[in-house]
């Protein structure tokens, strides 16, 4: 087979001149967007703080607004078959949804329980190894109250990914350095980028045999709130982007730049949806 490139040898450490430029290139390009993100959710958070302190009736709006959001388009990614009035129904209403699985309605009344709970978490600026288990807990109890909060005592596989998740011998070893090195993360970066590290993180482990993904993004938003951020949704119309983003951190082994990038924009959305609403009164 012809080699692409037809120059001479490179000498150990040097690479050809189109490589270096070619390299080089698109970690500016990469820079530049990353920066161009941080400007856009710096500015619009800025906005957001102006109009603060809420009124009350806004904040309990936005609050139910979200929970229904959040839960319905969580599960949504996952499998579950509720629509978002359907899910509105059974957590307002506690009706059942006829033709639906018992399974898809637990698990709405579960997440909904997760959420109030990372509510309380809102004033705080500590996270910890125990409300990861507490966020999981909540949501995974009325499904398998014993496994409800607990680390995975078996393999687990992620359909779709080629990613293999460490050995459950080592995921309460995993996740106490997880936690233990939560504080610095928080320090290093920027607030969205955070959030989206725990995210990644907590997924990459896997620590639990079901729930791994809405435990994440409980402890995304958690994150988020504590910093003064409105609760990013993703939607099931980004389930493919989303998921092939994640995908695409577990093989390159680094800090998950393009995660990073994809809550980026969902936050700047986020952003923007709250500016709304809050101007529309």
């Amino acid at each position: 087979m012809t080699s692409v490139y037809e120059g001479p040898v490179c000498t150990v450490g040097l690479q050809p001149a189109h490589i270096t430029t070619t390299s080089s290139a698109r970690r500016e390009r990469k820079s530049a967007l990353k920066a161009e993100y941080q400007q856009k959710l710096d500015t619009l958070k800025a906005e957001l703080d102006k109009l603060r302190p809420l009124r009350p009736e806004h904040v309990a709006a936005l609050k139910d607004y979200s929970k229904i959001g959040l839960t319905y388009t969580s599960n949504a990614l996952e499998g579950n078959s509720l629509t978002e009035t359907e899910t509105k129904l059974v957590i307002e209403d506690g009706l059942t949804i006829g033709g639906k699985p018992l399974k898809d309605h637990l698990e709405a009344v579960g997440h909904a329980d997760a959420y109030d709970f990372m509510l309380s978490l809102a004033g705080q600026r500590r996270l910890t190894e125990r409300h990861i288990l507490q966020l999981h807990r909540l949501f995974y109890r009325r499904l398998d109250e014993k496994e409800a909060g607990r680390y995975r005592t078996v393999p687990v596989f992620i359909t779709g990914s080629r990613h293999l998740p460490p050995a459950h011998a080592q995921v309460p070893v995993r996740m106490r350095t997880f936690g233990k090195t939560i504080p610095a993360k928080r320090k290093q970066l920027h607030p969205v980028d955070f959030a989206a590290w725990l995210h990644f993180r907590l997924v990459n482990i896997h620590p639990f045999i079901d729930g791994n993904g809405r435990t994440a993004r409980l402890l995304m938003n958690v994150a988020l709130l504590q910093d003064g951020y409105p609760i990013v949704i993703i939607p099931p119309i980004l389930r493919r982007e989303y998921l092939d983003t994640l995908e695409s951190c577990h093989a390159m082994r680094r800090e998950p730049e393009l995660f990073f990038n994809f809550v980026a924009r969902a936050a700047i959305e986020s952003l923007r949806d709250y500016l709304r609403l809050l101007r529309s009164e």
